[in-house]
């Protein structure tokens, strides 16, 4: 083996995080702990991974970007008729993980996945790049290609077809978690890390307790 794996660590002591530091609704809580990942300069703070199951209950996971989020819960775009969205499809619910390692924090959301309206995903879809609203056409997400050549080809014949201002595909667009279970973790030293969880409860409130690491 080329590295010692066993030897391979990393005392966390950056901060704490006690009850009293936690703001009351956990989707408040994540603004303030993703402004600060922003202001600390975390590269790509909306990087996520998402993780998904399938019917028969095979997980899969994949990093992605967060492109909302508020008191709804958190969206994504993505092709519907990809591995996640067949997913999806057959088992609507997931988890989210964002991992700060400049600030040794991580967060863990948990919930129902619904598909976000038609005119979210329009509006989200007008502000990408040119190259990727075609790319969202050319694309035929998570399947098998031949080539890379033949994914450019398809590409530039897009680009041809649909010139400068093409439509949304009618197979892509967002998703959004509605949170029931979160986690607010921050490391610590001798793996003694802060582990503080927020739980919907059947009234709508959040109940907050604290893990062992």
């Amino acid at each position: 083996m080329p590295h010692d794996l066993a030897q391979m660590r990393k005392s966390y002591e950056r901060a704490a995080l006690d009850e009293s530091h936690v703001l009351p609704d956990p989707m408040d809580q994540f603004h303030r702990w993703f402004d600060e990942a922003v202001h600390a300069k975390v590269e790509e703070p909306n990087a996520m991974t998402l993780s998904t199951a399938s019917a028969e209950g095979r997980p899969s996971s994949r990093i992605l970007l967060l492109k909302g989020a508020d008191d709804r819960g958190l969206v994504w775009f993505t092709n519907y008729n990809s591995r996640k969205g067949q997913d999806l499809a057959a088992n609507p619910y997931a988890a989210i993980q964002f991992f700060w390692y400049e600030l040794e924090r991580m967060i863990r959301i948990e919930g129902k996945v619904e598909r976000v309206s038609e005119q979210e995903s329009d509006e989200y879809y007008r502000i990408r790049p040119l190259g990727s609203r075609i790319g969202a056409w050319a694309s035929a997400q998570s399947q098998v290609l031949p080539s890379r050549e033949a994914l450019e080809k398809a590409w530039h014949e897009q680009q041809i077809r649909l010139g400068d201002d093409p439509p949304r595909p009618p197979h892509w667009g967002g998703y959004r978690l509605i949170p029931q279970h979160w986690e607010f973790w921050q490391g610590r030293p001798s793996r003694l890390h802060d582990r503080l969880v927020f739980d919907r409860q059947a009234d709508g409130s959040w109940a907050l307790s604290r893990l062992a690491p």
